[in-house]
């Protein structure tokens, strides 16, 4: 019996559990004999409108404080995007200089 590949890696070892078919790559566990829904993308835009995506070199468009810190990074400190979630922050990122912090994408550009 040959299984489909995961939809959402593309891995190749996906294990049956009743009725459920499971990754164990990507822990993504999905129903075979239901309609495959399309999932609901998140879409952050930076302020020039540009989207970002995950993996995406950016830079701080405005100052912004660190809060709970006397720390301020200025505008064009450099950050790659590591993940995005949502939320009111919805960029999870490594910043030069301060390490991970989340960002709106309202306050940064695509570099």
């Amino acid at each position: 019996m040959s299984l489909p590949a995961c939809p959402k890696c593309n891995s190749e070892f996906v294990y049956q559990d009743q009725e459920m078919l499971i990754c164990p790559e990507c822990a993504h566990e999905w129903n075979p004999s239901e309609a495959v829904a399309e999932e609901d993308v998140l879409i952050v835009k930076d302020v020039n409108g540009n989207q970002l995506e995950e993996g995406d070199k950016i830079t701080l468009a405005m100052d912004r404080k660190v809060k709970g810190s006397s720390q301020v990074l200025k505008v064009g400190t450099k950050a790659v995007i590591k993940r995005i979630v949502d939320g009111d922050h919805e960029l999870q990122c490594k910043v030069d200089g301060a390490g991970d912090m989340m960002l709106k994408g309202s306050v940064v550009k695509k570099a």
